[in-house]
Parts: C-alpha cells; structure tokens; sequence
C-alpha cells in the first residue's frame, strides 16, 4: 500500500479546524463584530481577552471615550502568510504565488485581532480590508480607491491607518497627500518587513505606533497639531511626500532626506511641533490623474533618442528628467527636449541628489532644459515628483513648482538614517 502523505494529513486537519469558510464574514468589520463571530472552538483564547478589556467598556458603551479610527488594509508583507501546510488555500488569496502569499480578509482579520489585542485600547478601531494587492502591483487607479475610500469615510472616523506594502508606499503616501488637500485629519500609512504572524515581525510595533501617533491629533482628542500624510515606519513618522524606501532588509526602512522626522518613537513619543503642516483653509478633494508618466534618469554618455525615441508619439505625456547635482546635464540632450516639448511633452527638471536645493540656472549645462519649457522648482523626492507630474496633465491648474501639502521647498540638509 502506498505511504501516507503526512504532508496531506496535516493540510486536511487544518482544514477541519478552521472555523469559517472564504467569505464567511464581511470585508469589513470592528473588532467587537469580528471577535463575537468567531467560533470557541477556535478563538475561545482570543474571545476571553477582548471580552477582559471589555468588561468596563461594555457597561458604559454610550460614554466610551475613545476615538474612532480606521484601519484599511491594502496589502502588503503585514498581511500575508507563508507557503506551508498550516495555511489553506482558503486562507490566502488564490492563484497568488511566492513564498509570502497575501491572506484572505477572514484570515487577516483574525491575526490582527490575535498579535495585536492592545489596539482596542487605543481606539474604537474598525478593519476594513480595501483591497489586499503585492504594492509592486498597485497603481495610480489604487490610488485613487484608496483616497477615495478615505474621503467617503472622512466624517465618520476621527483619524485613519493605512497598511500598505512598503515597495510603492512613498507613491501612495504622495498620492494621497496631494489627492487630499485639506483633509484635516491624520492619515498614516505603515507595512512591515515581515509578516504579522512571524514571531520577529516589525508589524506589531508598526501598526502600534501608527496608532499612537493618530492618537495624540487634536482630532482624536489629543494635544499635537498633527493633521496630514504620514509614513510611520521603525520607530519613526516621516511626512509622506518626503519620503523614500532606502533599505530592502533593516526595519527602518524608510527614510526623509531632506526633511526631519515629525517624530521619533521610542519610550516616549518626541514630537517635533515645528514640523508639522499647517492645514490648508480649506477641503480640495479630486481624484483624477494621468499615469502616462516616466522617470528619466540622465546618465554619463547617455544617447537619448536611442534610449527613449518618441515618448510622446508612444503616449507618454510626462517625464521626470533626473538630472546630475543642482540640474545639470549634457548638452546634447537639448535637441530631444525641444522636439518632444513641441510636441507637448510636459518635462520636470529634477535632480538624483537626495537632499539639497535645485538650481539649473547657476551653469549652462543646466539652462538648456529652462530654455525649452522644462518646469523647474523645489527639489522633491522622485516618488513625489512622478505622482506630481501625473496629477498635473490631468489637473494643469495643480502647478508643479508650488508646494500644496509640504512636499516641497523649507529644505534641510537631514541625515537620511
């Protein structure tokens, strides 16, 4: 007879043991909803932890001061699981394959509520899993769902957490502070490098802090003057549009080049209250953009008719020109430039520096793309520049040189760690 497969085996129990069926509950759900439709059988030691923190609570439901927070998931590291016998098919997204496999709404709902108990405390916090997408795969049409998703619920929650893949968060943290302007209330983006599960993962400590940092807003009740686009990642809140992944590997990840910190978390919270952005007087919603866009990055000896022929004869009706230092490039480039801006090919002088002023007009090497219509202004992260760029051909009055939401300009020479 043939040998049993132990592999199967366990895979069957596992199945067995699961509680609920793929899209046994909704998309989404508060922690008190989802926590009470889940079986003893499963969760009897998660059920008795959240009904010990609701105890008082649940006596005085009309009196719960605790602001409501919002938490969309949108995918990412945080919200997979790993390829094993100890995860079904049910529980992850299918046809989605690598190591690292997204999970199912069902499933992630209940790894948040088992890591991550002490969130309760914080907030009356509402899950919702918006979508759940590797972020190499999200674009500008995400983007968009996902400002809009914020701006329908803007009234109804006093603060909002985003879990996003740290690979494009930087886009979508400009994106939404650009998309968004005025909003008013924190919107705070985080991921991890690891997933939740995992016993060395940074999620727990991310979304946590995430939290924290809403938390202390003036909207939420509390005493900071913090009101816009975060990043708030290893220990860190880092404006949105100013910054950047710089590691692949360390939990800090991201980095803010040219701007500090808004705060550093560590066994307290330093705010730094001068950082902050001031709101703008008034709500400006819009949600239109135009992703035909590419960076061109200006590299030594580079034939740029033989590298990029003609963009704006292929669709594109944006570039980034990524040029050396203050904006300068060779000169040889200009004959390109001119064609393709008659043509109406928007171009946006930039610079590969990561910190530090643009100045194109201070050599010749740099006047050339001035001359032929190139926008120019204060220097912005690359991912910035590109979201930028796209809103600008759908929105023309949306300047590119102006800063709309501290994306760019009051520039500081920040160390990038």
């Amino acid at each position: 007879s043939r040998a049993p497969d132990v592999a199967s085996e366990r895979r069957e129990a596992s199945r067995v043991s699961m509680p609920f069926a793929p899209g046994a509950i909704p998309r989404s759900e508060s922690y008190d909803a989802f926590v009470a439709s889940v079986p003893d059988s499963r969760a009897s030691p998660v059920k008795s932890l959240a009904r010990a923190r609701d105890a008082s609570a649940s006596a005085t439901t009309g009196d719960d001061e605790r602001p409501r927070v919002m938490l969309l998931h949108c995918g990412g590291t945080l919200g997979m699981g790993v390829e094993s016998f100890e995860l079904r098919e049910a529980d992850v997204v299918p046809r989605a394959g690598g190591k690292y496999r997204p999970l199912g709404a069902s499933k992630y709902l209940l790894d948040v509520q088992e890591v991550i108990p002490e969130l309760r405390d914080f907030a009356r916090l509402d899950v919702e899993v918006l979508m759940n997408k590797d972020s190499s795969e999200m674009d500008g049409k995400d983007w968009v769902t996902l400002a809009r998703a914020l701006h329908e619920r803007r009234e109804e929650y006093s603060a909002f957490v985003v879990a996003h893949g740290t690979d494009t968060m930087a886009y979508a943290a400009s994106a939404l502070s650009l998309m968004l302007v005025g909003f008013g209330k924190p919107i705070v983006l985080t991921g991890s490098q690891l997933p939740l599960s995992f016993a060395r993962s940074d999620a727990r400590q991310n979304l946590i802090d995430a939290l924290t940092c809403c938390c202390a807003s003036r909207s939420c009740g509390g005493t900071v003057d913090f009101a816009e686009v975060a990043i708030c990642f290893g220990g860190k809140l880092l404006r949105g549009n100013r910054a950047s992944k710089t590691s692949a590997t360390v939990y800090a990840a991201f980095s803010s080049p040219s701007y500090p910190a808004l705060a550093r978390l560590g066994v307290g919270v330093d705010w730094n209250h001068a950082r902050l952005l001031r709101p703008a007087p008034e709500y400006a919603p819009q949600f239109e953009l135009n992703s035909n866009v590419i960076r061109v990055p200006v590299i030594p000896g580079l034939d740029i008719e033989k590298a990029y022929g003609d963009l704006y004869g292929r669709g594109v009706r944006g570039i980034i020109l990524e040029a050396f230092g203050v904006g300068n490039f060779p000169q040889s480039l200009v004959p390109w430039l001119t064609s393709q801006a008659s043509r109406g090919l928007q171009i946006y002088l930039s610079t590969q520096c990561q910190s530090g002023e643009l100045r194109p007009e201070l050599y010749a090497a740099g006047l050339g793309a001035l001359a032929v219509g190139a926008k120019s202004g204060p220097v912005m992260t690359s991912e910035c520049a590109v979201v930028k760029m796209m809103l600008h051909i759908a929105n023309p009055e949306l300047e590119l040189h102006v800063s709309y939401s501290g994306e760019a300009g009051d520039v500081d020479f920040c160390d990038i760690k």
